[in-house]
């Protein structure tokens, strides 16, 4: 297989993915579940710097994250609380979902704790992975339509970004495959009432299916 070929592919992928929104201040930090802990350092920073006073981790599924920082496995959302806890993000700043288990289910799981903890935020910073920046845009504006947000992410090139993940023991090959499965459900669960459709460019999609074609289909949806 040709690597330099498929970077090429999936630079194209990792690029669209990657909205540019501009940061703004907000009322939470609001961190979606992944297996990638380099997300988790991205809200801390995010807080240190005054974008908001509050973040919020949401993610269920157990996940050994962190396995290069002494974290055991255990729910994304407790992992990401550990690392931004031994950052210095006082505890009572962070609120937690430990329920969610899908990006649908990210924003329903947290809407319902906010309600119950009587938080009246109207503004999110929405944080995920560069490559899953647009289908959680795409998805709030669904999920959480009466609120405002941006979506963003460590603002890192497509070689920055794969170099993050090797120290953090997580392949190119899953990265690309979790690019190629996010780019299918922008196509397809517009239909299904999940998000808002996106328009794909002719190139994008030629991207996709070249790297389908080199069998990086791990992460397609049912």
């Amino acid at each position: 297989m040709d690597e330099n070929l498929v970077d090429h592919y999936a630079e194209i992928l990792y690029d669209y993915h990657f909205l540019k929104h501009p940061l703004q201040k907000a009322d939470a930090i609001f961190v979606l579940g992944s297996h990638d802990p380099s997300v988790a350092d991205y809200a801390v920073q995010l807080f240190q710097e005054g974008w908001a006073k509050y973040i919020i981790f949401s993610g269920g599924v157990i996940r050994p994250i962190g396995e290069l920082r002494n974290i055991t496995p255990k729910s994304e959302a407790n992992a990401f609380f550990d690392i931004a806890v031994e950052a210095g993000v006082p505890a009572e700043a962070i609120i937690l979902d430990n329920k969610a288990t899908n990006t649908g289910e990210n924003f329903s799981c947290t809407r319902k704790i906010l309600q119950e903890k009587g938080f009246d935020f109207k503004n999110f910073i929405l944080v995920q992975k560069p490559y899953m920046v647009r289908r959680t845009y795409a998805t709030a504006l669904v999920q959480f339509a009466e609120f405002s947000f941006i979506s963003v992410a460590a603002p890192d090139t497509y070689d920055d970004y794969i170099a993050k993940c090797a120290e953090n023991n997580i392949s190119k090959e899953r990265v690309i495959s979790n690019m190629t499965g996010d780019l299918q459900r922008l196509k397809v669960y517009p239909e299904k009432g999940f998000l808002v459709a996106m328009d794909i460019p002719e190139e994008v999609w030629a991207a996709y299916e070249k790297l389908i074609e080199l069998g990086f289909v791990g992460r397609m949806a049912n």
